[in-house]
């Protein structure tokens, strides 16, 4: 009897050992994602800011017409089994065009994201690990742009850079608007590196690199930025929708993506006059703005109750 207890005993010691040391060897990676799919709302984000995409990216196996060809017979035609979405004023297919604007709208948004997140980061690494008189001037620096007026500012510099003779910077490029927005969104993830890297010089592992002979550069990209890439993430995908509701707006100003190129910003510029005979042509480009926004926003908050270290700890 006593030995049967004994070899249930330890046959539960091994199963539970088994199981703790199972639990305990889980991957980084599989526990964020089993953190991030508790947040129902960025999985559901994340599955349509899918959909959206690839049928961006497919636009020329998805999009049924051209949608630059002009149909004037069929000018204002309501959502069918022929079009889709409808036609525009000028009876171009508003479902290609919704798609073929979307490849637009969200390149500029991730080049947009990329250029705010290289500055940012580089900005903020600087003045917090260096300190002195170099963060005094960065810190002014990030205070200069915060302070002035930006949507001004988008419209000055995106008109003075298509007015240069670049090939790639011309009226229907997405580059000069992307360039621009990237360079005034750069001063949030700037502010928020500087406050990470001010807390992280001063820790033991830094002090013995310091110690060890590691030069700036290694200790800042090797040591530093691999323990700030978290709110680094969350801040990216935040300023990505900032980004396409950026270029959604200067292009409704008419200041982004000049016609004849869609995009879904300048699609909703001439519908005004249009919202009642024609609904469809700014319900669609809208809700496309919509869904895509509020999806990121909410892969963001998912992201961030991922990778929150007090949440990580709870």
């Amino acid at each position: 009897m006593k030995t049967a207890d004994k070899s249930s005993n330890a046959s539960l010691a091994i199963s539970s050992a088994f199981v703790f040391s199972s639990s305990s060897e889980q991957s980084p990676l599989h526990l964020f994602w089993k953190r991030f799919r508790k947040h129902k709302m960025a999985l559901a984000g994340m599955i349509i800011l899918l959909l959206i995409t690839l049928l961006v990216l497919f636009a020329p196996l998805t999009a049924s017409y051209d949608p630059m060809k002009q149909d004037l017979l069929n000018r204002f035609q309501p959502p069918s089994a022929k079009h889709w979405l409808g036609t525009d004023d000028l009876g171009r297919d508003l479902w290609s065009r919704v798609l073929y604007g979307g490849r637009i709208s969200l390149s500029v948004g991730l080049l947009s994201m990329n250029v705010a997140i290289f500055l940012g980061t580089l900005i903020g690494l600087s003045s917090g690990y260096f300190g002195g008189w170099i963060d005094s001037i960065l810190m002014r620096l990030t205070e200069i742009f915060l302070s002035t007026p930006r949507l001004f500012v988008l419209i000055v510099l995106g008109m003075f850079l298509r007015t240069l003779d670049l090939p790639n910077l011309q009226a229907g490029s997405f580059l000069p608007i992307a360039i621009v927005i990237g360079g005034l969104s750069w001063m949030g993830t700037a502010r928020l590196v500087r406050a990470s890297t001010l807390a992280l010089r001063e820790r033991d592992f830094v002090q013995a690199s310091r110690a060890l002979g590691s030069s700036h550069a290694r200790i800042l990209f090797r040591h530093i930025l691999p323990n700030i890439a978290s709110p680094i993430i969350v801040s990216a995908t935040l300023g990505l929708s900032s980004a396409i509701i950026s270029e959604s707006g200067l292009s409704y100003l008419g200041f982004g993506v000049q016609l004849p190129t869609p995009t879904w910003g300048n699609m909703l510029s001439n519908t005004q006059s249009q919202m009642t005979t024609a609904p469809w042509t700014a319900i669609f480009p809208g809700m496309m703005i919509f869904l895509v926004v509020i999806s990121i926003n909410y892969i963001g908050d998912g992201l961030r109750d991922a990778l929150d270290p007090r949440h990580i700890s709870r």
